[in-house]
């Protein structure tokens, strides 16, 4: 894969003033893509990772936007089609659900309703050949089969939900000769999450680790995520799993 594979090409990265999604963006960006990076308040952040990806030869801009508020697709879409002239990927990381203060419909709003709607506003300017990735965990993808924590439980289900969603808008990404690839990875070391879930449950992160043999660090896992981006050969809606998920597959048997 050439070093500037992507350019040329525009990309949304939602979710990517932080953690998983800011790395993602750095290594699209250093592959010659131009990066929409979203945030939804923390405009200094996301400023910083334009900076990086600026400083290594690419091109990016900061866009604020809410994505359980309508206007938000609308305002990344048209910023990937103003600034770099197309929408070739939408990387959808956002996601949430642990936090307190949002209301209890929050987890679904955002991890299902807001996805199926920010495809729904890209799908139309993206061209054929374009690309759709939605990133998740095991524990969500898993959550029929497999219990998880009951503190994660209902971001679980919503993700899930989110991801189903996305499924079943397959046939109408056929049509348009658009790619979704689902990236599930385990639980991340240092993300927010991790450390909301170690709050709730204590020692749930330690024994994620002990389960899973090794936990990815946020970087390790963008770089997995980025591999799937202009994969040779990915078949529609191709599931891959990060680092394995050995004893999930074993226990949904």
């Amino acid at each position: 894969m050439g070093s500037r594979d992507l350019a040329g090409k525009g990309a949304i990265i939602t979710g990517s003033s932080r953690g998983i999604g800011a790395a993602t963006a750095q290594l699209i960006g250093a592959r010659g893509a131009g990066v929409v990076v979203n945030y939804r308040a923390k405009a200094p952040r996301a400023n910083k990772v334009v900076k990086g990806i600026e400083e290594a030869g690419g091109r990016a801009v900061a866009v604020q936007a809410d994505l359980t508020e309508s206007e938000g697709a609308r305002a990344l879409t048209d910023a990937a089609v103003e600034n770099f002239g197309s929408l070739d990927l939408l990387v959808l990381n956002a996601s949430g659900g642990m936090e307190a203060d949002r209301g209890e419909d929050y987890a679904l709003s955002l991890n299902r309703d807001a996805q199926v709607n920010m495809v729904k506003t890209a799908m139309p300017v993206m061209p054929r050949g374009a690309q759709i990735v939605f990133v998740t965990s095991h524990q969500a993808h898993f959550i029929h089969e497999v219990s998880t924590m009951d503190a994660y439980e209902p971001v679980a289900r919503s993700k899930r939900a989110g991801e189903d969603a996305l499924r079943e808008m397959v046939p109408a990404l056929d049509e348009r000769g658009i790619t979704l690839t689902v990236v599930s990875g385990d639980m991340i070391e240092g993300t927010i999450t991790a450390t909301l879930l170690n709050r709730a449950e204590p020692g749930a992160i330690e024994a994620r680790r002990e389960a899973a043999g090794k936990l990815y660090s946020v970087e390790e896992f963008a770089a997995e995520i980025a591999a799937m981006v202009g994969k040779e050969g990915l078949k529609q809606a191709h599931t891959e799993l990060v680092g394995g998920a050995g004893d999930f597959l074993a226990r949904s048997r």
